[in-house]
């Protein structure tokens, strides 16, 4: 790289931090609409979009102009000890479009503090620290979140406040409820919840946090219906709902504007982050005034809900609505699934294909077993990037591929997807029945 900037990476940032292609890293210079430009040059069809965050894209005119009017004002920062227009404007607006009556919103700065304040909120509440969390789960890095990520990769600590109890995930490929049909998969979840409350909890449990969709997990889901099955087994001891929607936010998944729809339930709590800021730092919880007002103690956040990530926030969601994003990730979204699909016979290596809308996961396994394979992973992945498409990894052994491109995908940049992701799949998958 120009100037060593890895090895000035490599001297002066953690060693726990990863970086995708670490024998030639790529530095993103420059953006525009779908694509990326590297420090080399070379333009790249981006379909991970910072980690599903840049949800617009690259340059979006109608996203700058509304950060530099904020910055024109030469007001960054104010703190909410004053009242700040641009706040009060977007809380609204996600409030409008929450599914959830009365609602508050609280905004912070990333997914892990929405998460963190979604359990205080609903640990006062409760007066309990018993949470129930997911297998397979990743709600984020702080000291709360890390005890409620049901995945052992990004799990940096065992320390933790909080009395965890876990159920099953939706997995359709290993574990307990893998081979089970829809029906039958949502009997044995609620049966599995019944039985954790009855052997694992005090009985006095505050809430379940829960991905629509597991996005670090590897974009792994349970039937739908799943949630609203288990909340009706929860309101039976007034236990809160939490639906962790930093990935599925949005109108992402194509089919619905929020994951939880799919599952015929209104959750309590409603976390977001990444794509709301499109790049700039925003996040926060919305959910019932009952709930969210139950902190006892005056409590804020110092950078959330700022007027500069507010003015993005604001432009982000007007454009998701005015264009009808969520239409587009079904329409773009369908392209990439069908054609997947389409083809996923073909290969040996190739377990499944899954996802919705803009949300697509690869998961890949040594060819007649469904053990997991991530060399052909990293194949696929590196392959990907050589004929300029950017894909992501994950999954709890790091054999899935995730895609999050942003939710103005054009038809023809979905085939043109298509194409790379296919030839990448045939040439790992060549290597691996050779091998």
């Amino acid at each position: 790289m120009s100037d060593d900037l890895l090895a000035r990476h490599r001297a002066v940032l953690p060693s726990w931090m990863p970086i995708y292609y670490p024998d030639d890293p790529i530095e993103i210079v420059s953006g525009a609409g779908r694509r990326v430009i590297d420090q080399n040059g070379r333009s790249y069809l981006d379909f991970f979009g910072g980690v599903l965050t840049n949800m617009i894209g690259y340059d979006i005119p109608e996203i700058r102009e509304a950060v530099e009017r904020q910055l024109a004002t030469g007001v960054v920062h104010t703190s909410t000890l004053y009242l700040i227009r641009q706040q009060i404007a977007l809380a609204e607006k996600i409030a409008r479009v929450s599914g959830i009556p009365d609602a508050r919103v609280f905004f912070t700065n990333s997914g892990s503090e929405a998460n963190e304040a979604a359990l205080l909120f609903a640990t006062n509440l409760r007066r309990s620290n018993q949470i129930l969390a997911i297998r397979n789960s990743y709600h984020g890095r702080t000291l709360a979140t890390m005890g409620i990520t049901g995945h052992r990769s990004w799990s940096a600590s065992s320390l933790n406040p909080l009395n965890i109890s876990w159920l099953h995930s939706g997995d359709r490929v290993r574990g307990l409820l893998a081979k089970l049909s829809d029906s039958d998969h949502i009997d044995a979840a609620v049966e599995d919840l019944r039985e954790v409350l009855a052997t694992q909890t005090a009985g006095d449990v505050a809430a379940l946090i829960a991905e629509p969709i597991q996005g670090v997990g590897g974009f792994v889901h349970a039937p739908d219906g799943t949630l609203g099955a288990l909340k009706k087994v929860l309101d039976e001891s007034g236990i809160l709902l939490i639906s962790d929607e930093v990935q599925t936010g949005w109108g992402r998944t194509g089919e619905h504007f929020w994951g939880y729809q799919a599952h015929g339930v209104v959750p309590d709590l409603l976390t977001f982050a990444k794509g709301i800021g499109n790049g700039f730092a925003l996040a926060g919880v919305v959910g019932r005034a009952e709930v969210i007002n139950a902190v006892p103690a005056i409590s804020f956040s110092t950078f959330g809900g700022n007027p500069v990530s507010t003015a993005a926030g604001n432009a982000v969601l007007d454009y998701v609505l005015d264009h009808d994003l969520q239409a587009n990730a079904a329409r773009t979204g369908a392209i990439l699934l069908d054609g997947l699909r389409a083809e996923a016979p073909k290969f040996k290596i190739l377990q499944e294909v899954r996802g919705r809308g803009l949300m697509i996961g690869l998961e890949f396994v040594r060819p007649g077993t469904t053990e997991p394979d991530a060399p052909a992973t990293v194949r696929v992945f590196d392959e990907c990037r050589r004929n300029g498409l950017l894909v992501g990894k994950g999954g709890l052994y790091n054999n899935v591929l995730r895609m999050g491109p942003p939710l103005t995908l054009t038809e023809d940049e979905a085939r043109e997807g298509l194409s790379i992701l296919v030839n990448a799949i045939a040439v790992a998958d060549a290597e691996a029945v050779i091998a």
